[in-house]
């Protein structure tokens, strides 16, 4: 309501200075403090900002994350939002963590970097491996978060609920915090890399990725396609050794309901300004608009006008 009434009041303005021009400003969902999405969401705001056009503005939102962002489009509560492919598709046709609200009438608009299950104890723990989790105390993102679903499907596989650990409900960077202080023996997050929790948890701490059992990781992404395998070097995060993580793609998503000529705005501030985005955000650097075309659910008639005039 309240951006309706400002979109009102610059509307008013803009007609008695004699131009069709009317602000709009959006809000982007991205997640909590600590990960990737609320940094990326600041950069896609600002190239909003600086070469949208036409009085789009954009703000960056903090929220719990990935599950929670389909919903707040679906509420009002904000314009346009990140998520991941996997959850893009179930919000889209109102399942799983979106059965109750039904379906979601969204459209992607672009793809932007992996995110990763960042699985990291103390480089002394004693944790190896996912099934070692068991009976311990786990950091896993704040509820609503991207985090949750990625494990609520991962923990059938390996025969284990939620239930056999003791989780921690908190951000990515009070996850990683408790790590280090000791108040868990493990922290997850499925965040972009290099994320900001875990670059500050090992200036002041060794760290080590945990991994799978032999055959696990196979399983996992035969059982959904959307996952895929990435290598994180040792030089990520400077730990003593490489890490195999399961992952999605993320995407940037917005109701179908939302102005195309708006999203098409959107969507040309980011793409055609890549080199900027890469300079202010590294995730950025893992970015390929030619990737957009082939994410899970259809685009967004915005996005699908910008495709076309290429």
């Amino acid at each position: 309501m309240q951006t309706f009434v400002r979109q009102i009041i610059a509307s008013a303005a803009l007609a008695v200075l004699g131009t069709a021009t009317v602000a709009e400003e959006l809000r982007i969902g991205t997640a909590s403090l600590g990960g990737a999405f609320y940094p990326m969401g600041q950069s896609i705001a600002n190239l909003v900002n600086s070469h949208a056009g036409n009085g789009i503005t954009m703000v960056p939102i903090v929220t719990a994350g990935a599950v929670q962002n389909p919903n707040l489009i679906a509420n009002g509560e904000v314009e346009i939002a990140i998520t991941n492919n996997t959850l893009a598709v179930l919000a889209l046709n109102g399942k799983g963590p979106f059965s109750a609200a039904g379906p979601i009438d969204i459209g992607a608009v672009a793809a932007l970097h992996p995110s990763v299950l960042h699985m990291m104890v103390l480089a002394n723990s004693d944790i190896q491996s996912f099934e070692d989790l068991r009976g311990k105390r786990v950091a896993v993102g704040p509820a609503g978060g991207g985090t949750l679903g990625l494990l609520n499907f991962l923990m059938p596989l390996h025969e284990m609920t939620m239930d056999d650990i003791t989780p921690s409900f908190v951000s990515y960077a009070d996850g990683f915090s408790q790590l280090t202080d000791g108040t868990v023996d493990a922290s997850i997050a499925l965040s972009g890399y290099p994320a900001g929790a875990v670059m500050q948890a090992t200036a002041g701490a060794e760290l080590r990725f945990i991994g799978f059992s032999e055959g696990m990781m196979d399983k996992a992404v035969a059982a959904n396609k959307a996952y895929s395998a990435f290598e994180l070097g040792a030089d990520i995060y400077g730990t003593a050794e490489a890490g195999t993580l399961i992952g999605v793609n993320n995407m940037l998503i917005a109701p179908n309901s939302l102005d195309a000529a708006t999203v098409e705005a959107v969507t040309r501030a980011i793409f055609d300004n890549l080199e900027e985005f890469r300079a202010e955000n590294a995730n950025a650097r893992q970015i390929d608009p030619a990737m957009t075309p082939k994410l899970a659910i259809p685009l967004h008639a915005g996005t699908q006008a910008y495709f076309d005039s290429k």
